[in-house]
């Protein structure tokens, strides 16, 4: 399997060194040239297979110059039962047609964790796959998960440095907690003054310096990322698809060969994509929801094909998704324009230049036959939240409450009642604030994270994520609040 990018002006490459470099030098990003197949009688098969050997089997279809026994490796030191418990991602019923993917177990309590528990392993040996004798150096832009879930994953890891860049108020108290106490001889945190596409745009800018690049590279660093940008970031999300289709024919929910829809709260648009991918590949998928917050860029492109950046920011209840660039976006462009890479180039230009673009067309009737749009508000969050545990009995965090209320958009609008799977981003644990805001129906007055933690425990019984608990004694170790200006410039002086 060979790889191409988006934007057209690289050459073919193969699936360790699309892992190794992030980010096409022509500023794309890297696709597979073609999509593998998966037949129902495969699926069939991963049911008696426990989620390390799923991994493999769909892996195995996109990292081909990985060996069989490579990929194991990778996948059995990543998903150990002391990172993830006995099942990673359990799919949890709460109605009839409704079951939630649960995909937080891991040990930042964050859906990040199934790929960038992963990713450093794929990445050491793309990089002696490579001959990259250089120490690699990866960047993160964060809206609130990425960057603890890449610290967590890199931590020590030999030959690498790791930089994180995160809004100074734009993420959870439990978030921010998460991030500046990482320790790690190889790891830095920066909170900036701005959001997190002054984050990610400042990263971009970071990868396209060739000066840059240049200087660092007769120093004996090469940059990657571990943003949903880099392949090796986004191929391990298609597995959960897959499993989670496995275990609602296990459960009985549906029939071998029925279609599903799934509803994924995202910003950055790796999240679906996956989805999308996991359906190219033939899973059956009726259609992919796209939930999103109050930054509704999204919600408009989908429906409109017209993508505008330029609107109001919020700070949303459910930051992860306060994101008004969606870089992912970009390779579902390439794949609904057939690969018309000088289109998209075009496209990804004129958004970068002039904060908008437009498509229609076959295009958009692609895109507006595989996807249903909609946003939620900070209120209707709140109360999905509410009213699920009140009859339910199950607790959400903010973003997959987000996802909960707009599958209900979409079930009021299409009458469609197909089995659907909800996918929860993060523990409960993580937003507890206004997770007990919402419970409660009232404003929460204490302003102790810790405090809040051991509230929501006393509520619901739900037991604290022993590594979220143990925060509260972690010394702050990353104090440090920059300009978005100064990225590059704190870049170089952690590189001398």
């Amino acid at each position: 399997m060979l790889y191409v990018s988006t934007r057209g002006k690289s050459d073919l490459v193969s699936s360790a060194y699309a892992i190794n470099r992030g980010l096409a030098k022509d500023g794309g990003l890297f696709v597979p040239q073609s999509f593998p197949k998966i037949r129902l009688s495969d699926i069939k098969a991963m049911e008696k297979k426990p989620y390390t050997e799923r991994a493999i089997d769909v892996l195995f279809q996109f990292l081909t110059d990985y060996t069989e026994d490579e990929l194991r490796e990778c996948v059995e030191q990543a998903y150990t039962t002391i990172k993830f418990g006995d099942n990673p991602v359990p799919l949890v019923p709460v109605t009839a047609n409704t079951s939630v993917l649960e995909l937080w177990h891991g040990p930042t309590s964050a859906f990040k964790d199934m790929a960038l528990q992963l990713l450093p392993h794929l990445m050491t040996k793309a990089t002696q796959k490579n001959g990259e004798d250089r120490k690699v150096v990866i960047l993160v832009a964060t809206s609130g998960d990425t960057g603890k879930a890449a610290l967590e994953g890199f931590s020590d890891v030999q030959n690498t440095e790791i930089i994180v860049f995160y809004p100074s108020e734009g993420v959870s108290d439990i978030q921010k907690q998460q991030m500046i106490t990482q320790m790690g001889k190889n790891v830095q945190v920066y909170g900036i003054e701005g959001n997190f596409d002054d984050a990610q745009r400042g990263v971009k800018q970071i990868f396209g310096d060739e000066n840059m690049a240049r200087e660092l590279a007769e120093k004996g660093y090469v940059f990657s990322s571990a943003n949903s940008i880099n392949w090796g970031r986004l191929v391990p999300q298609i597995v959960y698809y897959f499993s989670a289709y496995v275990d609602a024919v296990k459960a009985g929910s549906i029939k071998l060969g029925d279609a599903i829809n799934f509803v994924v709260p995202t910003g950055n648009f790796g999240n679906i994509l996956a989805g999308y991918y996991a359906k190219l590949m033939g899973l059956p998928v009726e259609r992919l929801l796209c939930a999103s917050n109050s930054n509704n860029v999204l919600t408009d492109f989908i429906n409109t094909g017209i993508y505008d950046r330029k609107r109001e920011f919020y700070k949303t209840i459910s930051p992860s998704m306060d994101i008004l660039v969606s870089s992912n976006l970009e390779r579902l462009l390439y794949a609904v324009s057939d690969g018309d890479a000088e289109d998209v180039a075009v496209l990804m230009n004129k958004l970068n230049e002039e904060g908008n673009y437009k498509i229609s067309g076959e295009a958009l009737k692609k895109i507006q036959s595989q996807f249903f749009a909609a946003w939620v508000d900070e209120v209707e969050t709140k109360e999905a939240i509410g009213r699920v545990y009140a009859d339910h009995s199950y607790l959400m965090d903010t973003h997959t409450a987000v996802a909960w209320r707009a599958l209900e958009k979409y079930r009021f609008l299409t009458s469609d009642n197909t089995f659907t799977i909800v996918l929860s981003t993060a523990s409960p644990y993580k937003f507890c604030n206004s997770v007990l805001e919402a419970i409660h129906d009232n404003k929460e007055n204490e302003a102790n994270p810790f405090a809040l933690l051991r509230k929501l425990e006393a509520e619901t019984k739900l037991p604290i994520p022993i590594r979220m608990e143990a925060l509260e004694k972690l010394p702050v170790l990353h104090k440090q609040v920059i300009p978005v200006d100064q990225m590059a410039e704190t870049v170089m002086n952690n590189l001398k």
